[in-house]
């Protein structure tokens, strides 16, 4: 397979979503850059913390921000590798807006022997006012992984 900044978007839309867990909850394609990719988890009834508010729980932005960071990660070593989350620390800032979506914007920082190190933002329309931060760092199976500079 030929690689470029697409090629995750192609496979998330070819296979309609995401898998796991965050398919489950709906978490879709949204937009990618260069160094960057989106996935948004779209407003659902059924992902609400509390009906009084309509806000999306943690719960389904957890998911939303670990496949985010996770395919930062195929992203920045241009290859489906198989890799497992290691660490993911989420600092809630404020509640999402009550009925609106949440995005999940990820970039891959560095890439070491078997260690990658992601960066994210989870907002729900202005990039400008995050909903949170994330931090994450993946491990990667041995012998799967692609040398890669940083």
């Amino acid at each position: 397979m030929t690689w470029d900044t697409s090629t995750i978007a192609r496979f998330l839309l070819e296979n309609r979503g995401v898998a796991g867990h965050s398919g489950r909850l709906g978490v879709k394609y949204h937009a990618h850059g260069d160094d960057w990719i989106e996935v948004a988890q779209p407003y659902s009834d059924d992902l609400v913390g509390d009906e009084r508010t309509g806000v999306i729980a943690s719960g389904p932005i957890i998911a939303l921000m670990d496949i985010a960071t996770s395919l930062a990660v195929w992203s920045r070593v241009r290859e489906f590798v198989p890799h497992a989350t290691m660490d993911l620390r989420i600092d809630y800032l404020r509640p999402a807006r009550p009925h609106h979506m949440v995005i999940g914007r990820a970039e891959c920082l560095r890439v070491a022997r078997s260690i990658a190190f992601t960066r994210g933002i989870a907002h729900d329309g202005d990039i400008d006012d995050p909903v949170a931060h994330v931090a994450a760092t993946f491990m990667v199976t041995s012998g799967s992984y692609p040398k890669v500079t940083a």
